[in-house]
């Protein structure tokens, strides 16, 4: 398997993208307040596409030898090598120094895929979550589905429910599933397009494990809006997502077993978006206490930039020039 050059520029190019103004300026105002300096360097990375960096994860369903000789000969090398207290052996992901991306395979009906482009942050919060084998667990906003594909590399799962409320992003968590899970493992998986503040209620104490991978601001994505008065809603409309993070919560919160872990993440730097909506729920919600994950950052900390300052069942992924990873905020919970 080999990556041409041209296939390289080609992706390059796409990724020379316009500012938008509006958000930029709101980024500003915000995160000079909540960042301070930290935010000139972090600015720097989400505003140049080109210096990003993205991480190849293997598909164990649709191995390929050759494909991962390619990918060394790339200069990839498999990301999370420190003492993780969870690394499943049949999870592999491959990142390298160097901004670039590789080609994206496309779906084809009936062939499984054999890798899935991320964000390398966008695994954190899967192994926070530390899924094992018989586990019923909930994918509370799947779509478009790489956490939900991360998740099934690490486990078996007893049942899987992957949830998305969005009628067109569930047929892409749906199209997702289909490209990289094979048919005697897909009988063990639900996609459902519930209402996710109402599943706590319809499924109550029903999962072992919770993933909340929240609707949010998309710091990367909405720095570069084409359209303004998309940009300038979705402004407005910023504000109400802490309320509706805050719902999924509690719902999921209902729905997980006593015993049971939760993890909640987003891809936004803002603090009304994770540090705040946490808080929220630990002081409203007494059946839930903080879970430790400070190990696990402290295992990651020659691959990723975390956050100074955060408390011990927190981390939030800061991108850097060379390790552009994140924005990512993973926090997790667990039910007594």
């Amino acid at each position: 398997f080999l990556l041409s050059l041209k296939l390289e520029n080609k992706t390059k190019g796409k990724l020379q993208k316009k500012i938008c103004q509006v958000v930029m300026d709101h980024f500003e105002k915000q995160y000079m307040v909540e960042l301070g300096d930290t935010w000139t360097s972090v600015r720097d990375v989400l505003t140049y596409p080109l210096c990003w960096q993205y991480a190849i994860l293997m598909n164990k369903f649709s191995p390929s030898a050759e494909l991962e000789s390619t990918l060394c000969e790339k200069g990839y090398h498999p990301a999370f090598q420190g003492p993780l207290p969870y690394l499943p052996a049949s999870l592999k992901c491959y990142v390298r120094r160097t901004p670039g991306r590789f080609p994206a395979q496309k779906h084809q009906a009936g062939k499984l895929k054999e890798y899935y482009l991320l964000n390398a942050a966008s695994l954190l919060p899967v192994l926070a979550l530390e899924v094992k084998d018989g586990e019923d667990v909930l994918d509370l906003c799947a779509a478009p589905g790489g956490k939900s594909v991360a998740l099934l590399q690490c486990a078996y799962p007893g049942h899987f429910h992957c949830n998305e409320y969005d009628e067109l992003r569930s047929r892409w968590l749906k199209q997702t599933i289909e490209s990289f899970i094979p048919d005697p493992l897909i009988n063990l998986i639900t996609v459902s397009k519930l209402d996710g503040r109402q599943i706590g209620d319809l499924k109550s104490e029903s999962y072992d494990k919770v993933l909340v991978d929240a609707p949010c601001s998309n710091d990367r994505s909405w720095l570069f809006s084409s359209d303004f008065r998309q940009a300038t809603l979705r402004l407005i409309q910023r504000k109400e997502l802490s309320c509706l993070q805050f719902q999924l919560l509690r719902s999921a919160i209902k729905a997980l077993r006593p015993g049971g872990s939760l993890v909640y993440s987003t891809c936004t730097l803002s603090k009304a978006e994770n540090s705040d909506v946490i808080n929220l729920i630990l002081h409203y919600c007494s059946n839930v206490v903080p879970a430790d994950i400070s190990e696990m950052a402290k295992a990651l900390s020659q691959e990723f930039t975390f956050l100074t300052g955060t408390q011990e069942h927190e981390l939030l992924v800061l991108p850097e020039k060379g390790r552009a990873w994140g924005p990512m905020y993973v926090a997790k919970l667990k039910k007594i």
